[in-house]
């Protein structure tokens, strides 16, 4: 778990970074691409963790709150508004606190432990690096927010996010009521000449290129079309890079 937690801290702090570059008076203008202002994006990230908290050290009990607000679109919508009334730089700092507890929750978890989530339980490994996941994926919205010049280094903390994708494909087939026969391998290249392969190694279900491409893809930063170095190999390739999605 040290390994994953230590990359979740790193990731957080990239977008906790980011954000911070952004005059707080802007907070209630600049917009993300689902329409959320930065300051209701911090919000729903501060909630997240109230969530990943409870479900970490309190059993889950507030995940009835899935049924209760009306599915996951509720959720959100009640999440965005927490920061209500808030100055940027209080909302951001219940954000900070709010992570740091449930990181001190997943260093007593065991990599097996089982998490409670709204899909249905998972690994606590596997829960951390879903919670990196999200932190990514927010920092490429608030970068492309900041219109700077330069975009996000990529790190090798890629690989964690080019797994869960990977990961994710059953659950995304799921979704879209397509049978999946658990075929696909991926094969990307991440920074450094890093090389990643995840799936069965005698497959001829390919996905390779950029790890890059396939994270923005599987998050969906960017569509399969615009992945000039993702290239797939058989059907059920082509589809799971069509369906890939990690948002949970």
């Amino acid at each position: 778990m040290r390994e994953i937690l230590s990359d979740l801290v790193a990731e957080e702090q990239a977008l906790d970074q980011l954000l911070q570059r952004i005059n707080p008076r802007d907070w209630h203008k600049k917009k993300i691409r689902n329409g959320w202002t930065i300051h209701e994006l911090v919000s729903y990230l501060s909630e997240s963790e109230r969530y990943a908290y409870n479900a970490l050290a309190e059993g889950g009990t507030a995940l009835a709150d899935f049924d209760t607000l009306g599915g996951i679109d509720g959720i959100r919508k009640k999440a965005i508004r927490v920061g209500d009334g808030m100055r940027s730089q209080d909302i951001i700092e219940v954000w900070r606190g709010a992570r740091a507890k449930v990181i001190e929750e997943l260093f007593r978890a065991k990599p097996t432990d089982r998490i409670p989530t709204f899909i249905g339980t998972m690994s606590a490994r596997t829960f951390a690096t879903a919670k990196l996941v999200e932190a990514w994926s927010f920092a490429l919205e608030v970068d492309e927010t900041i219109v700077s010049e330069e975009e996000i280094e990529d790190t090798l903390r890629l690989r964690h996010i080019a797994w869960f994708a990977w990961a994710c494909l059953p659950y995304a087939f799921s979704k879209a009521g397509v049978e999946y026969d658990g075929s696909v391998r991926v094969e990307v290249m991440g920074p450094k000449y890093s090389k990643w392969v995840f799936g069965p190694t005698d497959s001829d279900q390919l996905i390779r290129g950029q790890a890059a491409d396939w994270c923005r893809v599987a998050v969906g930063f960017i569509q399969p079309e615009d992945a000039p170095t993702i290239k797939t190999e058989g059907d059920m390739a082509a589809t799971a890079l069509e369906l890939v999605n990690v948002e949970l």
